[in-house]
């Protein structure tokens, strides 16, 4: 581009790449938000006849019956919108399947920042029939990878350096976030804190702050500029710091549960011998045979968290049971019901859920400290909104973000002393060990990310003959293209070595061959790669992954192809001199 922003100064460089990602985000949430909207409006208003109720913030009202002209349906919808979902990302994308937000996170820290092109529109599309449909799960993580996805594309088009892509998906997801969540500030924090479990990426901040602002200002325009629970306006009360301190350490070892609970199901659906396209629907219709008796877990469930909020315990469906049983119940089944939409293939993201479950864990404790000091606790909301927060600042692992995001999400500072107590217990009982983001390091020194600016000397002393050395992942010039794309797929790779008669003549790129239907790869491949010699150090060989933006490098001893290595064995041998440092420091 003519602009040349890659050589602008810092703050004038990523204002301009902050306001389009913001511009991105606004309208892509707008999109998403009202996708979700028609899909629920199909599955239940017309086939369920059942209402969905909404928060205040988004139009909804604190008077809701409970009533579904088919309610046998709920079963069949959800399940039918696991299929919809399933055939769209296993057809169409499958990286497009999970929660979003950590996807996003494993391409800042693993792929360059490189997201598919098509993956936030097929994410887009799922993410909104799979909510739409019942299936228990946020439109968060969904929007942190569309907005992700588009900072990523934008990167490459206006030419920036495999770092600034990096910075741009990373200013998507607190733009996607704090647009759809209607907190800036907090959204803003968040794609800088989210990327690790306790560590901060400051160069984030400020592109955050400009992407989240634009964006926040286009979808609240359209959908309204008040907080989505509404305005907290109760004044703040000293004397219930002890119960916040109690519900912040109930949050965060509950968050571990849910964590364990998350991932257990992920690899229990992924020893299911049936393809992957059916598997959302098996999800969906437990799901959906759960809500049967639990139909708050149905979508993201806020407008029954500001039901919570505001103490309408009585608009619960309790079937008969005592509402204090069926607050204990919820977090539960919440859980239960999440693993079983997200983990099983669908798509959606898990911090609506979180919302719910935190939500539900502050309701019971607010009645249960209602009971024991009515004076001092009046009311259940305040209980509510932290339990909410606190929850997730211990499952995501961003105190700092959620703190923010309660001023934000509440209109008022009053109850900001509370969540600060409560969110710093729930964080550190909950620990570094779990998070519901799995590709989260735990500092920027454990992201191959930021390789160069910590791990250089050590990097300088490995040499490319002591790391493992891959000798059968390359492509003949007479193989055919069908074969190179099985390689590069069974070793998720998009591109390849080519090699003939033990010598290197290039490599051969998915791009250039996925599209075409017969041919050999003599006749798409591109001549003259540069490679690493055994001699050389491992930092060579990572600079020069980092030039050739791929997760290998060749390597070439006297003229003669001897293999790859990829990124992953240079961190292996990175970790491994690590720890025999550290048994050398113990001793």
């Amino acid at each position: 581009m003519n602009l040349k922003l890659s050589t602008l100064p810092y703050f004038q460089r990523w204002f301009i790449v902050g306001a389009i990602i913001g511009v991105v985000a606004g309208f892509g949430a707008l999109a998403f938000y009202f996708a979700i909207r028609l899909f629920e409006l199909i599955f239940f208003t017309h086939i369920v006849g059942m209402p969905i109720p909404h928060p205040l913030g988004e139009g909804g009202s604190l008077v809701y019956h409970f009533y579904a002209l088919r309610y046998y349906l709920i079963p069949v919808v959800v399940a039918a919108g696991g299929l919809i979902t399933g055939f769209i990302i296993y057809t169409f994308d499958p990286s497009s399947e999970g929660h979003g937000t950590d996807a996003a996170i494993r391409s800042f820290h693993y792929n360059h920042g490189k997201i598919k092109r098509r993956t936030p529109v097929v994410k887009t599309i799922a993410s909104a029939i799979t909510i739409g449909s019942g299936g228990s799960a946020g439109r968060e993580g969904p929007t942190a990878l569309i907005a992700a996805g588009i900072g990523s594309f934008l990167a490459d088009i206006l030419g920036l350096s495999p770092k600034d892509r990096r910075i741009a998906v990373a200013v998507g997801i607190g733009a996607g976030i704090g647009t759809i969540f209607k907190a800036p500030i907090g959204g803003a924090v968040l794609g800088a804190e989210i990327l690790y479990r306790r560590d901060f990426e400051s160069e984030v901040i400020f592109p955050s702050l400009v992407a989240s602002s634009i964006g926040y200002s286009i979808f609240a325009s359209v959908v309204g500029f008040a907080p989505i629970f509404g305005d907290y306006l109760n004044t703040f009360n000293v004397l219930r710091l002890p119960f916040y301190a109690v519900l912040g350490l109930v949050a965060g070892l509950f968050s571990i549960l849910y964590i364990r609970t998350f991932y257990g199901v992920r690899n229990l659906f992924k020893k299911f011998k049936i393809p992957n396209h059916f598997k959302p629907m098996i999800g969906g219709a437990i799901v959906g045979v759960i809500a049967l008796l639990f139909p708050e877990i149905l979508g993201t469930g806020y407008g029954w968290v500001e039901l919570l909020e505001y103490g309408k315990f009585n608009e619960l469906v309790t079937f008969g049971l005592p509402i204090l049983l069926i607050l204990v119940l919820l977090p539960f089944v919440k859980i239960i019901a999440t693993s079983f939409t997200v983990s099983s293939g669908g798509s959606g993201g898990v911090f609506a859920p979180g919302i719910f479950i935190g939500a539900s864990l502050g309701a019971l404790f607010g009645v249960l400290f209602h009971m024991v000091s009515p004076g001092i606790v009046p009311a259940v909301a305040p209980f509510v909104i932290i339990g909410m927060l606190s929850f997730f600042g211990a499952a995501g692992k961003a105190p700092l973000a959620v703190i923010l995001m309660v001023v934000e999400m509440t209109g008022s500072l009053q109850l900001l002393p509370g969540a600060m107590l409560a969110v710093s217990i729930a964080y550190i009982a909950s620990g570094t060990k779990y998070s519901i983001y799995e590709s989260q390091v735990e500092q920027r020194r454990d992201s191959p990310a930021n390789m160069g600016e910590y791990h250089t000397p050590m990097l300088l002393e490995m040499k490319v003959s002591s790391l493992n050395i891959i000798n059968d992942v390359y492509a003949d010039l007479y193989y055919t293209i069908y074969r190179a794309d099985n390689i590069m797929k069974e070793n998720e790779l998009l591109s390849l070595p080519v090699v003939y008669h033990e010598k290197l003549m290039g490599a051969v790129y998915l791009y250039d061959i996925v599209n075409r239907s017969y041919g050999y790869v003599k006749d798409y491949y591109k001549a003259g790669i540069s490679y690493v010699k055994l001699e050389n150090s491992a930092e060579n060989a990572w600079e020069l992954m980092m030039k050739n933006r791929t997760k290998w490098c060749a390597v070439v001893d006297n003229g003669k192809f001897m293999g790859i290595i990829t990124l992953e064995s240079i961190l292996d041998k990175y970790e491994e001199n690590v720890k025999i440092i550290n048994m050398g420091d113990s001793n």
